[in-house]
C-alpha cells in the first residue's frame, strides 16, 4: 500500500473528506425522489449499511423542492445529483442540500458559475463529476484532431479519453477558483475500468482536491462487483481517493456492502470481522460451503475486527486457523478449534458454526 495521497479537507455537512480523513463510503437512492417515503426509507436502509453521505437525483425542480421535507426525516449529509439545468442546483440548495454534484459535460459556464457562487454563499461544496459518457465534445475533438495532427504523439483511446476527462475537470476548477471557490471535490467516471484508473493517476498530482472514487455503469451484479474492486481497489491501493462510491445495476445497499469489503481488503477499514475459507478440493472431507455460508451470515452485523479461519484439511489449516483470531481446522468428523493461536478444543461438523459464532460473540462482549 502507498503512502495516501495528500489533499485539502471538504467537509459535507459533518462528514469530513480529505486531509487523511479514513475513505468515506457513498450511496446513492433509486427511488423517485419526488417519491418522499420511499426515498426517506431507502435513505434509512442506506444508513443502517453504513453510507455515510447519501446521493439523490434531482431530474426537476419539483424533485428538488421535496428535499427539505426528507432533509427532515434523515441525518445523513445528502448530495443532489444535478445535470443540465442549474436552477435544480440553485433550488436544492435553498432547501439544504449539504453538498451539491455538477456534470461540466452537461451544464454550461453560465450555469456552473451560478451554482458556485450560490454555494460560496452557503458554505456548500461541489463535486465536479466527469463522466467519459457525457464530456464536452469540443475536448475529444479537440484530442482527436491533435492525435491525427502528430503520429509521434500518437495514443490510445483510453489515453485520449482519461486526457479528456482530466482537462474538464482542471477546466472546471480553473474556472471556480477565478471566482474564489475551492470548496471542491472531483470524480472522474468512466465505464472502462483501465481508461477510469489512467484519469485519476493523471489528476492527482495536478490538484489539491479530494478525490471521489468509482467506476461507472458496470453492469450487472457479477460483473460490476469485478470492475468496482479493481478500479477503485487498485487506485486505493496507490494511495489514490478521498470518498468512494461502488456502481451497480442492482440494490444500493449491496453498494455500501461491497464499498466496506473493498475498503477492508485493503486495511482501510477496521470494524468488522474478516472471514478467511479455503475454495475445498478433494481432501475437504466435511460441507464447508454450508459452514461458511452459515457463519457469514451470523456475522453480518458484528462490529469487531475480527479474522476467522474456516479451512478445510490439514494442508493450510492449521497455519491458517492458528494465524486467525478464532478459526477451525476441519478433520474428517469435525475440526480442530484454535483461538489467538492455540488449540482450545475439537469440535463436531455440526456443531462448527455454531461454536465460532459463539467465539464471536464472546470476544464481541469482551471487547465493549
Amino acid at each position: 500500500m502507498e503512502r495516501r495521497r495528500i489533499s485539502q479537507e471538504v467537509k459535507v455537512g459533518k462528514v469530513k473528506i480529505g486531509a487523511g480523513a479514513p475513505i468515506v463510503v457513498q450511496g446513492m437512492t433509486k427511488t423517485n425522489t419526488e417519491d418522499i417515503l420511499a426515498t426517506v426509507g431507502q435513505i434509512r436502509e442506506l444508513t443502517q449499511a453504513g453510507a455515510q453521505i447519501v446521493r439523490i437525483a434531482l431530474p426537476t425542480i419539483k424533485a428538488a423542492k421535496v428535499l427539505y421535507r426528507i432533509k427532515q426525516e434523515v441525518e445523513v449529509p445528502l448530495v443532489a445529483d444535478i445535470h443540465f439545468n442549474y436552477r435544480i442546483a440553485l433550488a436544492a440548495m435553498e432547501q439544504g442540500v449539504d453538498k451539491v454534484r455538477i456534470n461540466p459535460g452537461n451544464m454550461g459556464e453560465r450555469g456552473i458559475l451560478s451554482v458556485a457562487n450560490r454555494a460560496k454563499d452557503k458554505g456548500i461544496p461541489l463535486r465536479i463529476g466527469v463522466n467519459s459518457g457525457s464530456l464536452e465534445k469540443s475536448l475529444l475533438d479537440n484530442n482527436l484532431a491533435e492525435r491525427r495532427v502528430s503520429r509521434i504523439k500518437a495514443q490510445s483511446h483510453r489515453q485520449i479519453m482519461a486526457d479528456a476527462m482530466v482537462e474538464s475537470a482542471l477546466r472546471t476548477t480553473a474556472l471556480l477558483e477565478e471566482e474564489g471557490f475551492r470548496d471542491i471535490v472531483i470524480s472522474l467516471k468512466a465505464a472502462d475500468v483501465l481508461t477510469t484508473i489512467l484519469a485519476y493517476q493523471i489528476i492527482s498530482d495536478k490538484t489539491p482536491y479530494p478525490l471521489h472514487l468509482g467506476v461507472t455503469a458496470t453492469g450487472p451484479c457479477s460483473q460490476s462487483i469485478i470492475k468496482s474492486s479493481i478500479g477503485i481497489g487498485a487506485l486505493l491501493a496507490q494511495g489514490i481517493g478521498d470518498t468512494i462510491r461502488v456502481s451497480l445495476t442492482g440494490s444500493p445497499l449491496e453498494e455500501i456492502k461491497l464499498g466496506y469489503e473493498i475498503l477492508q481488503s485493503l486495511d482501510l477499514f477496521k470494524e468488522k470481522p474478516i472471514l478467511i475459507s479455503c475454495p475445498t478440493c478433494g481432501r475437504c472431507k466435511v460441507d464447508l460451503e454450508s459452514i461458511v455460508h452459515e457463519v457469514q451470515l451470523g456475522i453480518e452485523k458484528a462490529k469487531i475486527p475480527l479474522i476467522i479461519a474456516i479451512m478445510g484439511c490439514e494442508v493450510n489449516g492449521p497455519g491458517e486457523a492458528k494465524q486467525a483470531d478464532i478459526g477451525v481446522a476441519c478433520t474428517r468428523k469435525g475440526g480442530v478449534l484454535f483461538k489467538k493461536g492455540k488449540i482450545v478444543g475439537k469440535v463436531e461438523e455440526r456443531d462448527i458454526a455454531k461454536v465460532l459464532l459463539e467465539e464471536v460473540e464472546k470476544l464481541s462482549t469482551n471487547s465493549g
